[in-house]
């Protein structure tokens, strides 16, 4: 899978055009993530020396991106869409912000076995063990009832 990762508050926190602290595993779960064969493109607002610096600091992280704001090394940033064709993003301004690293990695997996639903991905990945636990709501307790005759 082709997967496009933000910088600035997904991979180090917000601090543009500086780079902010680490966000706790982001770089081990980008790491496993290549290891399992995925491919990574960097895609930022960053650009020339700022983009450099970012693609420098995850180099000397261990993490070499196939490409940084491009499908491919080789495209011509003058003639090419800036459009990805990645199969995946990452990135803190999606619905939901950013979901915690451990969340992200559970959930790529769940979308390889074919759970592709949203609700299966997030009950999968551990972090919606709490909505497991949740009371249902009364109507559809209610509904429940009447589905198996208990009233």
């Amino acid at each position: 899978m082709v997967i496009a990762v933000d910088f600035d508050g997904t991979i180090v926190e917000h601090e543009y055009p500086k780079i902010g602290r680490p966000i706790p595993f982001a770089i081990e779960t980008l790491l496993q993530l290549q290891q399992d064969g995925h491919i990574l493109i960097l895609w930022t607002v960053r650009d020339g020396s700022l983009l450099q610096e970012a693609v420098d600091y995850c180099k000397n992280k261990g993490l070499h991106f196939y490409a940084a704001n491009k499908n491919y090394p080789e495209e011509d940033s003058l003639t090419a869409s800036r459009k990805l064709t990645a199969d995946l993003f990452i990135d803190d301004r999606n619905l939901g912000g950013l979901p915690d690293w451990g969340v992200i990695y559970h959930a790529i997996k769940a979308m390889e076995r074919g759970e592709v639903s949203f609700e299966n991905i997030m009950m999968s990945s551990g972090e919606n063990q709490r909505a497991r636990r949740r009371k249902k709501n009364f109507f559809i307790r209610l509904g429940e009832m009447f589905e198996r005759g208990n009233y």
